[in-house]
C-alpha cells in the first residue's frame, strides 16, 4: 500500500519540480547528518515518491552529490555577481572585504555542501560528473577575471601573474573557510580578524 501511495504522489509532481524537491531535500539531509545519512532510498521515502523516483533524474548518489556541489557554485557565482553590481557605488577595496567575509559565511551556513563543493568525497573519491566540472571552471573563470580587474586597478597585489594571484587569494579563503568549518576556530570574533587580517595582505593600498 505504501508503495502505491509513493507512486501516486509521484505522478502528481511535474518533473521540474520533482527534481528541484529531491536536490533541496537531500541538501538538507546532508546538512543534518552528512553525507553518510544520504542514501537515494532515503532520500525517496523523505520525499514521499517511489523507490525508484530519484533515479529518474540523478544516475546514483555520486551524481546526486555533484548536483548539490554544482548549487553551492550557484551560489557563489551569484554572490560575486552581486558584489559587481556594487563598483560604481562602492570603493573596491571595501567590496572585496565585503566579499570575503561573505564567502566565509556562505561557507560555514552550508559547510557540508561546501565540503563537497572542494572536498575528496567527489574530487578524489568519487567521480565528478562533466556538468560540475563545467559549473566549478566557470566559477574559477569568473573569480579570475574579478581578480585581473581588481590587480588592474591597484587594487591587490600581484604576484608573478594575475592567475597565480587569483589562485592564492582563494586558497586564502579556502585555508579560513577550513579552519572555521572543521571547528579549528569557534570564536566568531576570532575568524572575523583573521579576515580582515588576510584581506589587509592582500590589498595593495592599506
Amino acid at each position: 500500500m505504501k508503495q502505491t501511495d509513493s507512486a501516486s504522489v509521484s505522478r502528481n509532481y511535474h518533473h521540474g519540480d520533482l527534481y528541484q524537491s529531491l536536490l533541496f531535500t537531500a541538501t538538507e539531509m546532508i546538512a543534518e547528518g552528512g553525507t553518510e545519512s544520504l542514501s537515494m532510498r532515503k532520500l525517496a521515502d523523505r520525499v514521499g515518491v517511489s523507490r525508484t523516483a530519484p533515479y529518474h533524474h540523478f544516475k546514483d548518489k555520486n551524481a546526486l552529490l555533484c548536483a548539490i556541489a554544482e548549487q553551492g557554485f550557484e551560489r557563489v557565482e551569484k554572490l560575486l555577481h552581486e558584489v559587481r553590481i556594487k563598483e560604481e557605488s562602492e570603493s573596491l577595496a571595501m567590496i572585496f572585504t565585503q566579499y570575503v567575509h561573505t564567502y566565509i559565511e556562505l561557507a560555514y551556513k552550508h559547510r557540508e555542501q561546501y565540503d563537497l563543493m572542494f572536498g575528496r568525497e567527489i574530487w578524489r573519491n568519487g567521480t565528478p560528473t562533466e556538468s560540475l566540472h563545467n559549473r566549478s571552471r566557470q566559477h574559477f573563470k569568473s573569480w579570475l577575471k574579478w581578480i585581473e580587474h581588481l590587480c588592474d586597478e591597484k587594487v591587490l597585489h600581484v604576484g608573478d601573474s594575475t592567475l597565480r594571484t587569483a589562485q592564492v587569494c582563494w586558497a586564502t579563503l579556502h585555508g579560513l573557510c577550513r579552519l572555521f568549518n572543521d571547528g579549528i576556530y569557534t570564536e566568531q570574533s576570532h575568524l572575523d580578524e583573521m579576515v580582515d587580517t588576510a584581506v589587509n595582505m592582500m590589498l595593495k593600498n592599506t
